[in-house]
Order: C-alpha cells, then structure tokens, then sequence
C-alpha cells in the first residue's frame, strides 16, 4: 500500500499519463491504428480502449462496485481474458467512441476525489492505473517504432536541459567493492510493484562494471568482425533464434552505401549514431557482445548495487545508506536522466553528468533498459498485489532489465523498479552495459 498523496498529484498524473496516450496516437490513419496482427503488438484501436478499462476495472467497479460504463468492455478489453490473436477482429468501438469511453472514465475518477489527501488504498490504485498506462504509453512508442509509423511528437520535448546532454563516448569501468546489500524496495510507504517485495540481504563479491552502456560503434565492431556468423559466441538458444529469424545485425541497422550503417529511426533512416547506446537489441545479441568482448552482463544484485550503494573512505565494502536514485533521493528531472520522452529518441552515452551514482557509472536511469544476466523470479516471500496478472505469470520465463529508456515515464521509475521480457524480444528499447570478467 502506498502513502497518502494529495488528490491535485493523483489527477494531474492522471491527466499528463492520458496526454502522452493521446500524443501516440495523434495522426495516425484508421489502418494504422489497428495495424498488422503480429506477436509482439497489439492493435493500437484495442489498446487505449483497454487502458480505459484498466481505470475502471480496479477503482469504479472494483473500489466502489458501479456498473461498467459500456456492458461490453469486460468482453473487449480484459487483457488476461481476450486471447492476443483475437484482438484484430473483436467489434471495438470507433476511434470517437473509444477517446468517448476514455474520457467518460477519466472524468469518473476526477470526480469522485475528494479534496486535500487522499487514503493509501486510494492513492495505491490511482498510482498503479497511472503506471500502467505510462507502461502502455511506451509500449505505444516503440509499436510505432517498430511498425515504421511517424516519430511521434510530445509536448515534453521542449523540457529538454540543453546543458545535461553532452556528447560523446563514456569508456572504462568502474570497480565496485563486495558487500551486502538489499535488494528490493523497502517498506517505507512509496508506491511498490509487488516483484520489488521486499528488500532482503544479498551478498555479491568485488566486480567492475562499465561506465556507460554500451553504444552503436562498440557492438558495430562485433557485427563487422563476424559476430553473428559465429556460433562460439552464441548459447544454444540465442543461436537457435538467430538462425531462425536470419539475424545479421541489429533489427533496425541496414548498410549504407558507403560501407557504414544506416539505423531506422520511426519512419526514416538516419546515419547511425556512434556515441549513443546501441538500442533494440535482445538478451541474445547482449550475451553474444558480451563473450565476443570477452565481459559478461551483470546480476540484477549487481546492477542494483551500483547504482544505489557508496564506498566510504577507505572501506573496502559496499555502504549504505540505500539510495532511491543513483544520483540520491531527489526525483528525475531534466538534468539527471533521459526520461519521459523529453528527448525523442536516445543521447550519447555521455550525457547527464548529473545523474551518475556515488561508483560514477552514468545513465543507470534512463536513455536505455539494460539487460542483466538473471531470470526474472519472484523475492522470498512474494504475494501479487491488486494486478494478480503483472508479475505472477512471467516468473522463470523471462530476463529481468534495470533502469529505464527514454520514452520511460520518470515517475515511476526507481533503483529498484525490475523490468522483464522473453529473451527474445528486440522490439523493445533495450540495450545493456557489461562487467569485466
């Protein structure tokens, strides 16, 4: 359960999450907005319909038993209930009636807030459908990506701290002493995912970890030095998938004609960035760098104690106290991290001074998710939350990311904050940083 928070903060999070949704969607066509049927989208149309639903569905019918707004949304928008495959042929109401239904729940939760604070299960429920659909929003970005639709355009973007982006490569490692440390997110009356329950002790050895994650012109020389083509690089698996999908390079580079390489950004192709985090790369292509490179990628422990943990003096253990955020206890905002979509698209891997941790790794938050080596499996303890279907049916089957992209929403990202997808899975904006061996 998390602390009470005013209702102003609940509706204005509320209102910004339902803008960024509404700036996705922008100026797309009626083909677009349902767009191919494919594994790894989902019919936009579909989507910000079940967004909607989600609201609905936890805080007016499941807080205080009303009647949905439309009978049918159970039977269109249930995600746990309506198989993928059938989403492109349900019969979802238009674009008008959908941005109807939205707005007919938004003004329904708006409404029914009193003024001043707001009660923790309250307050709990209003974070949780906020963070959903801020999940949604980037699932959103990177459909559009991955579908080849227009960049899109926000209004954040403008927010943008000309002095925090820098430019240029970050290289070397930084050593990180041993220790014991905790893992997971304390009980101290933030908003927590359930997979973050409950901090417990972990003890890691001495490790040195990269500064930055690693950008387009290192994993450039592992694509031209025959990377895929190698099987010695590749664990069975990765090796599997890339011979079954024919992968040579990175999903969205092509060659140019002059030798080097193009990337596809949304709709057109750019040269491709040397100094910025190579991005939409799957755990397979991560792993494969990584043995090419002779480093390996770092536990979900060791990311997580890089970033929140210190050295003091002369110790040579890992220190507390804890740190919410690598940079302290402050929130993202413009300096620290490339979040919310202030920048579309990702920076170079040097910016954001501002925002390294006490070990002086940068962008541990933000630009890029990193993969870590450790399968996503639930802390000691676990029992599911409210949304019984967020982590629950995933453990043992996925790979666990830290840290957040730049279409990531700074207000619900943490230290702590543990992502997860099928190894697989290229569409989403990961990238990684490595440890020596």
């Amino acid at each position: 359960m998390s602390q009470p928070l005013s209702a102003d903060q609940l509706i204005t999070d509320l209102r910004d999450a339902r803008a960024r949704t509404i700036e996705l969607i922008q100026g797309l066509s009626g083909p677009q907005l349902m767009g191919p049927q494919l594994d790894i989208v989902n019919p936009l149309l579909w989507e910000i319909g079940h967004l909607a639903w989600f609201h609905e569905h936890f805080i007016l019918c499941g807080l205080d038993r009303k009647e949905p707004i439309l009978a049918e949304t159970d039977a269109l928008y249930d995600s746990m209930k309506v198989h993928h495959d059938t989403r492109w042929g349900l019969p979802l109401p238009s674009l008008e009636g959908t941005l109807q239904y939205m707005q007919d729940v938004e003004d329904a939760l708006i409404e029914r807030l009193p003024h001043g604070e707001i009660d923790a299960e309250n307050a709990y429920l209003y974070q949780l459908t906020t963070f959903h659909e801020d999940m949604h929003d980037e699932a959103f970005t990177y459909t559009r990506q991955t579908l080849g639709f227009p960049t899109p355009e926000f209004a954040l973007a403008a927010d943008t701290d000309s002095q925090a982006i820098g430019s240029g490569d970050f290289p070397g490692d930084v050593e990180i002493p041993g220790g014991t440390i905790e893992l997971g997110s304390r009980r101290n009356g933030a908003f927590v995912f359930d997979n973050e329950k409950w901090a417990h002790p972990v003890e890691i050895a001495a490790f040195a970890m990269a500064r930055a994650p690693t950008t387009n012109a290192a994993y450039r020389d592992f694509v031209e030095d025959g990377g895929y083509g190698a099987e010695k690089y590749w664990d069975e698996e990765g090796w599997r998938w890339r011979a079954e999908v024919g992968a040579e390079h990175p999903v969205h580079w092509a060659p140019d004609a002059s030798g080097g390489w193009t990337f596809r950004f949304f709709d057109r192709f750019v040269e491709l960035p040397p100094d910025q985090p190579v991005i939409h790369v799957n755990w397979y292509e991560a792993n494969a760098w990584c043995r090419w490179a002779e480093r390996r990628l770092p536990t979900e422990a060791e990311w997580e104690a890089a970033a929140s943990y210190q050295a003091t003096g002369d110790s040579d253990r890992l220190e507390g106290p804890k740190r919410r955020y690598p940079w302290g206890e402050e929130a993202p905002g413009p300096s620290h991290a490339n979040l919310d979509g202030r920048n579309i698209g990702c920076v170079d891997v040097g910016a954001y001074p501002d925002g390294e941790s006490a070990f002086g790794c940068r962008q541990m938050l933000g630009n890029v998710w990193e993969w870590t080596s450790s399968v996503f499996s639930p802390y000691g303890g676990f029992a599911p939350d409210a949304y019984k279907d967020y982590s629950e049916p995933w453990f043992e089957t996925r790979k666990v990311l830290r840290g957040g992209a730049w279409a990531t929403r700074g207000r619900m990202i943490t230290n702590a904050y543990r992502n997860f997808f099928t190894p697989d899975r290229r569409d989403t904006l990961n990238g990684f940083r490595s440890c020596a061996i």
